[in-house]
């Protein structure tokens, strides 16, 4: 698909994906609006250095995508919609709002679903999660071996939380659109996204942000990792999940679900301890076992990422904090992105 000229809708477009996706698309040449709540995006993530990617007058719409007008309203006229708002937070967020996550999520990905058939939108992306894998086979391997996901293991479907599911819903929900034919969809399935713009405060940040803000802060917030630090995730930089966008809507088009995410994992600790070495500080790093520390190990199979897509994760884990790390710090410094 060539960008230029067409209308694309990016919802949740103020948030640490969306807003370099917005970029991303600007620079292609595509007319873009975004729709945001600004419950954890921010508009300053779509004025970068004071620069407006878009007219924030006439293409931002700060709406509730939970009501069925304000996503028929959003979606007129576009040729293109990624679909990225969501529910989520840190790990405490969504263990402890798993009804209210989970009725928002379904409904904001019903509303929009709905909105983009009744207005013939003919192109639409869905963003699902890692998080909908099965928890019983999101652990270590008895050899120590880290079990790295195809597309379809996602079924018998057995999700930890009430956002994998939601979220899996929704990858359902949008399948059986394209397969009576209402529109063309790319479906994606992210492992665990950082980078710039992302959340910092203590309320909503997830653990990459939260860990820098704890170090940026230490002595005055303790530097304590959740959980044992034995918990692996699979990391993608923000610029690479951005060229997955781009490229599902030019060669994933009605091709199933296609997870982005590297073939390796990370543990927290490993995690915290570099994190601590780029800070330059002398931290002590504590771990609270009491605390959840969410699924065991995961990584992914792109195989099919790299098959259909053509797609590869370019940024080094070391590369991609260090970014993440600068970034934060200014942001933390600036005192306009967390409390």
């Amino acid at each position: 698909m060539k960008f230029r000229g067409r209308k694309v809708l990016v919802t949740g477009g103020a948030g640490q994906i969306g807003s370099h996706l917005v970029a991303a698309l600007v620079t292609s040449g595509a007319e873009v609006s975004v729709a945001d709540n600004l419950w954890r995006g921010k508009k300053s993530n779509l004025a970068p250095a004071g620069m407006p990617l878009i007219d924030l007058e006439r293409c931002f719409h700060e709406v509730d995508l939970t009501d069925p007008l304000a996503c028929a309203k959003v979606t007129e006229g576009c040729d293109l919609v990624y679909h990225l708002a969501d529910v989520v937070a840190g790990i405490n967020y969504v263990f402890g709002n798993q009804f209210s996550l989970f009725n928002s999520n379904l409904r904001i990905d019903a509303n929009m679903l709905h909105a983009a058939i009744a207005n013939r939108v003919p192109n639409y992306v869905y963003v699902g999660t890692a998080c909908s894998y099965p928890a019983a086979k999101s652990v270590v391997g008895a050899d120590g071996s880290t079990p790295k996901f195809k597309e379809d293991e996602v079924y018998p479907a057995l999700p930890e939380s009430s956002y994998g599911w939601s979220k899996l819903m929704g990858e359902y929900h949008a399948e059986l659109a394209m397969n009576e034919g209402l529109l063309h969809l790319g479906l994606l399935r992210f492992h665990n996204v950082y980078g710039p713009h992302c959340e910092l405060s203590p309320e909503k940040s997830q653990v990459i942000p939260s860990l820098i803000r704890k170090a940026e802060r230490y002595p005055e917030e303790p530097f304590v990792v959740w959980g044992s630090g034995k918990q692996r995730r699979a990391f993608v930089y923000v610029s690479d999940i951005v060229d997955a966008l781009l490229l599902v809507a030019e060669r994933g088009l009605d091709k199933g679900v296609i997870q982005i995410g590297p073939d390796y994992s990370t543990s927290i600790r490993e995690l915290a301890e570099t994190i601590v070495k780029i800070s330059g500080k002398p931290i002590r790093i504590d771990y609270d076992p009491t605390r959840r520390e969410g699924d065991g190990d995961r990584a992914a199979d792109w195989t099919k990422a790299r098959e259909v897509l053509g797609w590869q994760p370019r940024v080094s884990l070391e590369e991609g904090l260090a970014r993440t790390y600068e970034w934060c710090r200014t942001a933390l410094a600036g005192g306009t992105d967390c409390p």
